[in-house]
């Protein structure tokens, strides 16, 4: 599980659908994904269990930790809004390493990108059913000369419809039409027997196992968080079986 640090100063509102902040903490800068943003609490478990799964395919994703913010934290931005947010987000929060001078990746620099690396995130988004890298949002930063992923809170989007699902809704295939890499979804069949080695039930588990039960208690308050896990990854396991249904 991430190691807890405490908010020591909030910097500034940055740019993004999910309201991230700029905080300053004992170790270090951090932009911090609050519960009190619209998506809430489930946006969070999303951020950390793709992001764990991310890392045993071999994709770099900024160090996580989890953040408390107090009540009356100091903040050098003023806005109504932000203090609205930041009073809705006392508490656990979740921190991402600040990437500093890390850029947005051009046009070209996406198409430049590796088999490998393209493939690595098409099978990421697959098996996560994130919409969310999209060729106006690839959700991807350019920092000490390699891709790094970002931004994953909009993954995992049957957390939010556990009473609709079905046997067969983790079966359901991806639609890549709008991914960055989309037209490059063919690579898939090439690198698939690889990556699906990578990620068994242990790994699995241990993704879930980095969230924390107050995270799981707070998105689902009449289930025991490890209730919630076994949910998880059952959903996820079924997508992970052969045939994978986000294979083209």
């Amino acid at each position: 599980m991430p190691t807890t640090f405490s908010v020591t100063q909030v910097r500034a509102r940055l740019v993004g659908s999910s309201s991230p902040v700029l905080v300053e903490t004992e170790a270090g800068l951090f932009v911090a994904k609050l519960r009190g943003a619209a998506q809430g609490v489930p946006a969070l478990i999303a951020e950390i269990v793709v992001a764990e799964i991310a890392g045993w395919l071999g994709l770099p994703v900024a160090e996580r930790a989890l953040l408390w913010l107090a009540r009356d934290t100091p903040t050098l931005d003023k806005n109504d809004e932000l203090a609205q947010l930041l009073e809705f987000s006392v508490g656990l929060n979740l921190g991402l390493r600040y990437l500093e001078g890390a850029v947005s990746p051009r046009p070209k620099q996406l198409e430049a990108l590796e088999d490998d690396f393209v493939a690595r995130v098409l099978w990421l988004d697959g098996l996560t059913q994130n919409p969310d890298r999209t060729a106006r949002n690839p959700n991807l930063l350019m920092w000490h000369g390699r891709p790094w992923l970002i931004d994953h809170g909009a993954a995992l989007t049957f957390q939010y419809t556990w009473a609709h699902l079905t046997e067969q809704s983790p079966r359901e295939p991806t639609d890549f039409s709008t991914h960055v890499f989309g037209t490059r979804a063919a690579l898939l069949a090439r690198y698939d027997a690889e990556f699906a080695a990578r990620i068994d039930k242990r790994t699995l588990t241990r993704a879930l196992e980095a969230v924390p039960d107050t995270f799981l208690t707070d998105a689902a308050p009449d289930t025991t968080p490890e209730y919630s896990r076994l949910l998880y990854h059952a959903f996820l396991w079924k997508r992970v079986r052969a045939p994978r249904p986000f294979i083209p």
